[in-house]
């Protein structure tokens, strides 16, 4: 019984990993979709919107790290 939830529990932190990177990947893709059609429409802003836009990426960034920090905690525990 040990084995299988320690199986179960590496199973569960693999698949939480893989849909935090799933998600940031897609935060930061739509982030960038965005960002880019901005600029394109209003180029006197590009400075305003890539600062914008890479704040937003380092917090999608930190809030995927947060989430993997906790899988590998819950893996090991």
């Amino acid at each position: 019984m040990e084995k299988l939830n320690l199986a179960l529990a590496f199973l569960a932190a693999g698949l939480g990993a893989g849909l935090a990177i799933i998600g940031a990947g897609a935060g930061i893709g739509k982030l960038a979709a965005s960002a880019m059609d901005g600029i394109a429409r209003q180029p006197q802003a590009a400075g305003n919107i890539q600062t914008a836009m890479i704040i937003s990426a380092a917090l999608i960034e930190g809030v995927t790290l947060f989430a993997l920090v906790i899988c590998i905690i819950l893996a090991f525990k």
